[in-house]
């Protein structure tokens, strides 16, 4: 991987993690690249049924967009104008729109999530935090648009009018009050932040990756369908899984009392 981006894959399990800890795992130009070719990857593998998203260092999980490098391009007169989403932009598409990725990705969340780091841990599948972090779209008081998905998505996984406080005022919140918001699955201690994922992955992992996916396809495309039509709709992912041979695998090592011998297909 190029500066700015590690991709480790141990097992089933890929770890991703934003790798700029001098500038708070701010994100640039390159680094989108880098991360493009990371997720392609993932999703192309098939020895791979879990992604972590994590930063380097304990200061942040990430800041989000480079600003200094925002700012050089700029006065250069080459940042052309901003919207939604990265189409057209390097690194397309990015986490945030990668809205038929199946596979479950788990963001571990240390120090600040602000602005496109918060967007990427709410792109998230799962989101276990240390109590030392903290989240925040800070965009309107940077002249900016939260355009990654977070004036999306926050108005999604939160009531109205907590959504858009947030949004409206930038004001962070803690690990502890995203908890009790629902934007957060665990806080726990810094020191044992790593076990906590660790646990939360293996629980993934003794699922059928079949299942997971179909599960997760089912609940994201369904979400703004009325329910008549969810129930009659069908999902690819579940078409796959209804066929597959983990389905049979199942409910055979259930009556044979032994472990499942998922096989992904």
């Amino acid at each position: 991987m190029s500066p700015g981006v590690r991709y480790e894959k141990n097992g089933h399990v890929a770890v991703v993690t934003l790798d700029r800890p001098e500038v708070l795992n701010a994100m640039d130009l390159r680094m989108h690249q880098e991360l493009a070719r990371v997720w392609d990857d993932f999703e192309a593998d098939d020895d791979l049924w879990v992604a972590v998203l994590t930063g380097a260092g304990d200061r942040a999980f990430s800041v989000g967009q480079d600003l200094k490098e925002l700012a050089g391009r700029v006065r250069a007169g080459t940042a052309g104008t901003a919207t939604f989403g990265s189409r057209g932009k390097p690194g397309w598409p990015r986490l945030t729109e990668r809205f038929d990725l199946a596979k479950p990705v788990v963001a571990k969340v240390r120090g600040y999530a602000m602005g496109g780091g918060f967007e990427l841990a709410l792109a998230c599948d799962l989101v276990i935090a240390s109590t030392d972090a903290t989240f925040a779209l800070p965009e309107a008081r940077l002249g900016l648009m939260a355009g990654a998905g977070g004036v999306f998505r926050l108005t999604r996984q939160l009531p109205w009018r907590t959504a858009m406080g947030q949004l409206l005022t930038g004001r962070s919140m803690t690990a502890r009050r995203a908890f009790e918001l629902g934007l957060v699955n665990e806080v726990v201690p810094a020191d044992e932040l790593d076990a906590c994922v660790d646990g939360w992955v293996a629980d993934i992992l003794r699922c059928a990756p079949l299942s997971v996916r179909a599960i997760k396809e089912a609940a994201t495309k369904s979400l703004t369908m009325p329910l008549e039509t969810a129930f009659s709709t069908r999902f690819p992912r579940e078409e796959q899984r209804m066929q597959s041979m983990d389905a049979v695998e199942g409910p055979l090592a259930f009556v044979e009392k032994r472990e499942p011998r998922w096989q992904g297909r």
